[in-house]
């Protein structure tokens, strides 16, 4: 039995205030934080905000939860624009990142491996990487599912759980532990 489509509307509203950025980093928190240009030990503990509408605005804290072997990292920066630079944070494992921009109607998502980039899309230039054959029957399955919607109106969801192994969902990210500091601009 296939199961049911991502419920993506939890970031809706809510959390659709501004958008998100999320990266999906195969690696602890500590590396992660570490790749980003961070340090660790300036992150504090603490739960996912009750009240989110500015969780990803320019300037606020990235948010760092572990799940399994991947770090999750809930960031303000846009580091998804900087082609170079989640090629440099993928060096040695894997990178996936997923975003959206209520303001601009903008999204994106990218799959990185080991420093060069597997495949990725956005809703302003459609693929700037063509998929790969391991993608063929997700990116059919989420054309079924959602037609005429954009990355994160599911598609996007459905490419990191493929990816990643991870279903996020609200309750799974209210339901973490997560770290929270500032990290160095990107470049």
């Amino acid at each position: 039995m296939t199961p049911p489509p991502p419920d993506f509307t939890w970031l809706y509203g809510e959390y659709g205030e501004y958008g998100y950025s999320f990266l999906y980093v195969r690696d602890t928190p500590e590396r992660a934080v570490a790749r980003l240009g961070g340090r660790w030990p300036d992150f504090i503990p603490g739960p996912f905000p009750e009240d989110a509408d500015q969780l990803c605005s320019p300037g606020e804290p990235a948010g760092v939860a572990a799940i399994g072997d991947w770090t999750f990292v809930i960031e303000s920066d846009l580091r998804y624009l900087y082609e170079d630079l989640l090629a440099r944070l993928s060096e040695g494992t894997t990178l996936v990142t997923q975003a959206a921009l209520s303001i601009e109607g903008a999204d994106n998502f990218a799959w990185y491996e080991d420093g060069a980039v597997r495949f990725g899309c956005g809703s302003d230039d459609g693929f700037f990487r063509e998929p790969p054959d391991e993608l063929t029957a997700v990116l059919a399955e989420a054309d079924r599912l959602f037609p005429e919607a954009q990355l994160y109106e599911g598609p996007a969801f459905m490419l990191v759980e493929h990816l990643t192994g991870i279903r996020l969902t609200e309750e799974l990210v209210r339901g973490l532990d997560f770290s929270w500091g500032h990290l160095p601009p990107p470049r």
